[in-house]
């Protein structure tokens, strides 16, 4: 059996606030932006350079929905994002006024630090010790 995770969601309030931010702010790629009805898209974003999960970018509906956005995880941190070069990505945080929750520290198994995106989600930057890309 070979399985993969294919994206995952991440509640926002507006669409193009979002695909700006992780476009423009964590560089991300943007793969797909497909209008489904007058309020619903498809909008799909990826870290530059990888093949791997997609971020689906889903449009709180209703106020439950709503409720969620920036604390998916209860206060933990979300999502993990893997670097090929740490320094070049928190220099590019530090520059963006992105707000960092643990300053980098280097730990046997890599660098690390927790930054929080424009919703309030929590990320663990980490460029690994064996970098495998």
């Amino acid at each position: 059996m070979k399985q993969k995770l294919a994206h995952i969601a991440i509640v926002v309030d507006e669409y193009d606030k979002a695909i700006k931010y992780y476009t423009e702010v964590l560089k991300f790629t943007l793969v797909e932006d497909t209008k489904l009805s007058e309020k619903k898209r498809w909008v799909l974003v990826k870290p530059t350079g990888t093949d791997g999960c997609n971020l689906l970018l889903a449009k709180a509906k209703n106020e439950e929905q709503a409720s969620r956005i920036g604390n998916q995880t209860g206060g933990r941190v979300f999502l993990f994002l893997h670097t090929d070069n740490f320094d070049r990505d928190h220099k590019n945080l530090m520059e963006n006024n992105v707000k960092l929750i643990r300053q980098p520290v280097v730990e046997e198994w890599g660098k690390v630090l927790v930054f929080e995106d424009v919703y309030g989600n929590w990320w663990d930057l980490i460029e690994p010790a064996l970098v495998q890309f």
